[in-house]
């Protein structure tokens, strides 16, 4: 099961800590706070995505989502269109399939025989599976078809061959500390 490698978290950066709407930038360890969003500078933005007119996750009552600019810690299409905005900015993005997740793998449809599936379970199309790949990592499956003794699992992300559409507001911006050598 390791074609599940295909997919990643949506925006894989670590929850920074709510700051006030317009919070102005602040100093950082006597290093002055970036004027825009660029290369190497910590973002905390709000944000609320939209697929097929559906909202799909919000950043509303957990705080501003944080990344580092330029780490590719979020979806690339988004990364990009955030260049050069500063803090304050609102700003609605779309990001095409292929500047976020891709288009949906054929390649990452497998099939599993039923008694592989958690004892008990009954599958269902639609039917989300969790489980874990041979190195430990999380990973989820939908159930796509379901046969006599097998089961045909898609293990592309939940969104690829979605356009992802963003309103984003930019919270702060600071110096990213250097990257860790592990």
């Amino acid at each position: 099961m390791s074609r599940a490698v295909f997919w990643m978290v949506l925006l894989a950066g670590v929850w920074g800590v709510s700051t006030p709407h317009g919070a102005l930038a602040q100093e950082k360890e006597g290093a002055p706070m970036p004027a825009s969003v660029g290369d190497n500078s910590t973002v905390q933005f709000e944000y609320t995505l939209t697929v097929d007119g559906n909202v799909v996750d919000s950043s509303q009552g957990r705080g501003p989502m944080s990344y580092v600019h330029g780490r590719r810690q979020i979806v690339p299409g988004l990364e990009r269109q955030m260049t050069g905005l500063h803090v304050g900015d609102s700003k609605e993005v779309t990001v095409d399939p292929k500047d976020a997740y891709g288009q949906v793998n054929p390649a990452a449809f497998i099939e599993i025989p039923k008694t592989q599936l958690p004892q008990g379970s009954v599958p269902e199309v639609g039917m989300v599976l969790n489980g874990r790949d041979p190195n430990g990592r999380p990973l989820q499956a939908k159930v796509s078809e379901v046969k006599e003794t097998t089961v045909l699992l898609d293990m592309n992300h939940p969104l690829a061959g979605k356009t992802l559409h963003f309103k984003v507001k930019i919270i702060n911006i600071s110096p990213a500390a250097a990257p860790s050598k592990e």
